[in-house]
């Protein structure tokens, strides 16, 4: 296992950066538990002497529960009686974590992550790098870590919290996670097969039409069969009447779709498929259960697990309840390399993402969006966000000078020089903006953030795999099952009773003449609007769910 001190030593998941303790005393009256402390800036004389550090800790300081991030800085200063907090009942306003590569991105997660489960609040993160997996397991004190402890006034204690590991289609250490086609929807799938406007629109048609067939897409082959029937001379005539589908655009897809396949990335389909409800869950202690999702197996394949990472998003917008606003959100999830999620989408795609976003607060759901600069993520979706920790930024070439102006005008007006700022931050210090309790954006704050209380670095491989194993959620997804859907029922050919034997050998029959002879299908063509008894409704994004 790679432990959090030697990680440490060698200047690698160091969250601080700190060379040395500032010998602060730590602030007094501090009795919750699980790590969450009160501001005490009453009780420090040097925020009293500082009008400006006084007047953004009365900005943080709540009434109500809060996530404690760390301390305002000012002038390289360090006041660990002037605490920045988020409010809890924020949480699902949603917010941004930002900052170029190296900058302490991460460990603000974890930060995050462990203090919203402390407080009962199960959190979805996503583990791309693959350091993620020590929340599960108490973090080592190092000189380091206390120093920074001492400057922002943290009482730290090692702390592991619960955790479920994850892994898309059990590539990976963690429980598999698989989606059937149905329900992954065109937009999803288009965006991962790199379809343009049109092919994406003909991926819609083809949907609608196994829809009302009753045509359950459960993997790949499915889907395949479908379109292969659709672009036989028996099967052009079933959309004649809603727009058609071009040979040209269906060979496209076809060709996607096997390339696709070919890559390896045809264990993501299928069953069982994961429940999302899953995502919600309380450890026994009543800490809410941390999900990882795994990814260094498909770190290479960025379109792929972005666009999976929305289908978990979708897929809870569909089928969680109203709630409105209330005391705690019942999820959140952090989306990490949000940038994927925008590059090259069509309008109709960034449509769904912004009214997914713009609606899944009232569910109860908070997102956080993890990326680079703010440009990455779209204006629509930008201004719904409510908390920000934006780490430092690189100036070097033109364009970074521009990002670096562009991310300045969105925050609120404050007495920090945020251009000099930003780019001088070090390592676990970010600006911050949060909403209040009243809704209103608190005051802008150069922050030194806390430490951790869980290891900083991954756990070992093997103890992970021991945790999957006794997970359990292990017996219900460790193994897919290929039941009868509609490649199946598309090859079905009536009882006509014995045959003679062949003569001689032939070819067996193309995807396209087993479809075509099909009497199963032909019997299902004759019966538009067949749904087998059960009716597919789909959301923003096109995900569907039958089961439940």
């Amino acid at each position: 296992m790679t432990s959090a001190g030697d990680a440490d030593a060698a200047g690698v998941n160091d969250p601080a950066g700190v060379d040395e303790p500032a010998g602060v005393e730590e602030p007094a009256g501090v009795d919750e538990p699980a790590g969450v402390e009160d501001p005490a800036g009453a009780e420090d004389p040097a925020t009293a002497v500082d009008p400006v550090v006084a007047g953004i800790a009365a900005g943080y300081a709540f009434a109500g529960q809060a996530l404690d991030l760390g301390a305002v800085l000012r002038d390289g200063r360090c006041f660990p009686g002037a605490q920045v907090r988020i409010p809890l009942a924020m949480l699902n306003r949603h917010g941004l974590v930002a900052g170029a590569t190296g900058t302490g991105k991460t460990k603000t997660l974890q930060l995050i992550a462990e203090q919203l489960s402390a407080h009962g609040v199960p959190v979805f993160l996503a583990d791309v790098k693959g350091d993620l997996s020590g929340v599960a397991r108490p973090g080592q004190a190092n000189d380091r870590v206390e120093g920074r402890a001492a400057e922002v006034g943290q009482q730290w204690t090692a702390t592991g919290f619960p955790a479920e590991f994850l892994a898309l289609g059990g590539l990976g250490h963690g429980i598999p996670v698989r989606a059937t086609i149905t329900s992954f929807g065109p937009l999803l799938l288009a965006k991962v097969l790199q379809l343009n406007r049109t092919q994406e629109q003909s991926l819609g048609l083809i949907f609608h039409y196994a829809d009302t067939k009753g045509l359950e897409l459960i993997d790949l082959k499915d889907l395949r069969a479908v379109v292969a029937f659709l672009t036989s001379a028996e099967g052009k005539a079933e959309l004649k009447d809603i727009g058609g589908l071009s040979t040209a655009t269906a060979g496209v897809i076809l060709r996607s779709l096997t390339a696709f396949e070919a890559q390896g990335m045809a264990d993501f389909f299928g069953e069982p498929e994961f429940d999302t409800a899953d995502l919600l869950r309380t450890a026994p202690d009543g800490r809410g259960i941390v999900s990882v999702l795994e990814l260094p197996a498909v770190q290479d394949r960025p379109l792929l697990f972005s666009t999976f990472l929305m289908w978990l998003l979708a897929d809870l917008f569909h089928d969680l309840p109203e709630i409105g606003d209330a005391d705690q959100p019942k999820l959140v999830f952090f989306f990490d390399e949000a940038h994927l999620l925008f590059d090259d989408a069509s309008k109709a795609f960034l449509d769904s993402i912004t009214q997914t976003v713009r609606l899944i607060r009232s569910k109860g759901v908070g997102v956080f969006f993890v990326t680079q600069t703010p440009k990455d993520v779209p204006a629509e979706v930008l201004g719904q966000l409510g908390s920000r920790v934006q780490h430092a930024l690189r100036a070097f070439t033109p364009e970074d000078q521009k990002a670096l102006r562009a991310t300045v005008q969105t925050f609120p007006k404050s007495s920090y020089d945020l251009e000099e700022l930003l780019t001088g931050l070090g390592t676990g210090e970010a600006v911050v903006t949060v909403l209040g309790e009243t809704g209103a954006p608190t005051p802008v704050a150069a922050t030194r953030l806390r430490a951790p209380e869980s290891l900083m670095g991954p756990v070992a491989a093997a103890e992970l795999d021991a945790a999957v194993q006794g997970s359990a959620l292990h017996g219900r997804y460790a193994q897919a099952v290929d039941r009868e859907s509609a490649y199946e029922k598309l090859q079905r050919t009536p009882t006509a009773g014995p045959q003679a034997p062949e003569a001689r050998s032939e070819e067996p029959p193309s995807l396209v003449e087993q479809v075509v002879g099909s009497g199963m299908f032909r019997s299902l063509a004759r019966s538009v609007g067949t749904q087998l008894g059960r009716e597919i409704t789909r959301s923003l994004f096109g995900t569907a769910r039958r089961r439940r």
